[in-house]
């Protein structure tokens, strides 16, 4: 038997791209199938005397693999092959739809020579493997690249994060559907804050063709900064990243399911999905973000940088951690009931475009020094790891010492300047040039737009589309749209008034609430200079030293599967 033949475009039956063959049930003889394989779908018949037999169609873009193996032995000549569909499929106990795990599996017994039945059943597996990986759900518009198959992955895991429960979930969800697509990997698990930074740092890259974060958001941090780390990390960085959410907050994860352009989905749903989509392959850029700190360190971030009452409840609700992602609610009515005013400076360099709002929403124009209102609120980080700044030895405690020196002055063209400590050294990070950033003790450009407000509830700088998982923070954001999503709400807001936003936010509702003290605007760089003796700032949702920051996104920098 021709083993060789090209699938699925063989010739069968002498019809041009079409697979046909009749097979069992595999758990019953008596029931027989008739099985169609096109580029597209695969059609399952029961072959019965009755007229309207039922028919099965199985599309392809659904499929993540197929696999044949011989028969159990004794006495048994027949092969099995069994492929994989993850389609959408409505919730057996609610509303709505999410991906859902079928089989099927059929027994292969055209003649009663054992070697040639599993061959016959290893061609259907190839010709099913190779039709799927054509049908990818790609959106329209995007370009993709694809990582190598067979994909070597290695997938990180870190215990400790949520409810603790990370490396159950993978067992649990993730390690059968790597199965079922020949996805070879290596599973890493984290024993300590910065393990993952180190180990990418010095890992031989070229043995892996994708990295793969099984975590909350905090762990991604690492492996962005530790590859670009590398003294070859303009090649290390284009190393394809993908998550699989495990944490409390799964922002990214909730971005990535977003894009793909499916339903919401939540929990071991929103595993599934990414499970999904790593099994694909499908491979689109993402931006990262710059952010150079007062001493100098330099870091990359992909998700967020956040100060005020954003910063507060992610910190803050780290005491919640056991409870999962209902920590940031809890945090944030601890937080509310306390409502604090943080005073600080802001700058950004607008992007030339006018950011395109939702049907509804009103937009008065104002002169370019002003900030144009919006009605938007933040939110809260997603996953939080200890402080990685060697300008602190405790997340909770700040270096109010540092943030006493970085005293701001005005400087002649409204802008402002900060004195940056001499005796603070360059950060290991490398990267390319941040053409858009002055030196943190230079005054902004007068390109840019200087915030009239002083007294600020929160500032957040976001560039991806939820900041949680039940958080739609930017419902037109895109992991590449070259954008930082800059958000601030001015003292004056009422508790009322902030929860309301919140509460918007989770269907991103938020953009139509017409909230006065709510500025949102599209910047391509920014910098935040905190006065307030005392507060956090974070980055990611990972706690970073306090005082004087700024930030520039570099478009496309980094390379992320997704859907």
């Amino acid at each position: 038997m021709e083993t060789s033949e090209p699938d699925p475009s063989c010739r069968l039956n002498g019809v041009l791209g079409v697979l046909y063959g009749e097979f069992t049930d595999a758990l019953n003889d008596r029931v027989r199938y008739s099985v169609t394989l096109t580029r597209s779908a695969l059609t399952v018949q029961r072959i019965s005397a009755s007229p309207g037999r039922a028919k099965a169609v199985f599309n392809l873009t659904d499929c993540v693999g197929c696999r044949a193996q011989g028969g159990p032995g004794g006495g048994d000549v027949g092969a099995y092959f069994t492929a994989y569909f993850y389609p959408f499929r409505r919730r057996w106990m609610s509303a709505g739809v999410a991906r859902q795990r079928l089989e099927q599996r059929f027994r292969v017994a055209l003649v009663q020579d054992p070697l040639a039945n599993l061959q016959e059943a290893e061609r259907w597996a190839r010709a099913i493997r190779d039709a799927s990986e054509l049908q990818a759900p790609r959106r329209e518009g995007v370009v993709y690249t694809e990582v190598r198959r067979p994909c070597r992955v290695m997938i990180l895991v870190n215990p400790h994060s949520g409810r603790g429960q990370a490396l159950q979930l993978f067992t649990g969800s993730v390690q059968g559907m790597l199965t079922e697509a020949a996805v070879p990997y290596t599973l890493v698990i984290t024993e300590h804050q910065n393990h993952a930074r180190e180990l990418v740092r010095k890992a031989d890259l070229s043995q892996w063709d994708a990295l793969v974060i099984m975590s909350g958001d905090g762990l991604l941090f690492e492996v962005i900064n530790g590859l670009m780390e590398r003294e070859d990390w303009q090649e290390a960085i284009q190393t394809p990243l993908g998550i699989l959410p495990g944490g409390s907050g799964n922002a990214l994860a909730a971005s990535v399911h977003h894009y793909s352009q499916s339903p919401p989905a939540w929990n071991e749903e929103l595993l599934l999905s990414c499970g999904f989509m790593l099994c694909k392959g499908l491979v689109g850029s993402m931006d990262l973000v710059s952010i150079h700190l007062a001493s100098r360190q330099r870091l990359f971030s992909f998700l967020s940088l956040a100060w005020g009452f954003v910063a507060d409840v992610d910190v803050e609700s780290e005491k919640y951690r056991h409870v999962g992602a209902i920590r940031f609610l809890m945090g944030t009515l601890v937080r509310l009931a306390s409502l604090r005013v943080y005073q600080g400076r802001l700058a950004y360099l607008p992007v030339t475009e006018a950011p395109k709002l939702p049907k509804g929403s009103i937009r008065a124009h104002h002169p370019p020094s002003t900030p144009q209102r919006s009605s938007l609120c933040s939110s809260l980080p997603c996953q939080l790891i200890p402080n990685t700044s060697p300008n602190q030895n405790s997340r909770h405690n700040h270096n109010s010492t540092n943030s006493n020196r970085n005293t701001i002055t005005n400087s002649s063209n409204n802008a402002f300047t900060t004195k940056i400590p001499e005796t603070q050294c360059e950060g290991k990070t490398r990267g390319q040039e941040d053409s858009l950033l002055p030196g943190l003790d230079q005054p902004v450009p007068e390109s840019w737009t200087v915030v009239r407000e002083e007294d600020f509830v929160l500032v957040l700088a976001i560039y991806q589309s939820h900041l949680a998982e039940d958080l739609w923070t930017v419902p037109g954001a895109m992991a590449d749209d070259g954008v930082i999503h800059l958000f601030y709400v001015t003292a004056g807001i009422s508790r009322p008034a902030l929860l309301r936003l919140f509460l918007a936010m989770e269907k991103g509702g938020h953009l139509a609430c017409g909230c006065p003290h709510l500025v949102y605007e599209k910047v391509k760089a920014l910098r935040l200079e905190p006065v307030s003796p005392q507060g956090m700032i974070t980055v990611d949702g990972e706690m970073v030293e306090y005082g004087p920051v700024q930030a520039q996104i570099h478009p496309g920098l980094a390379r992320l599967i997704c859907g």
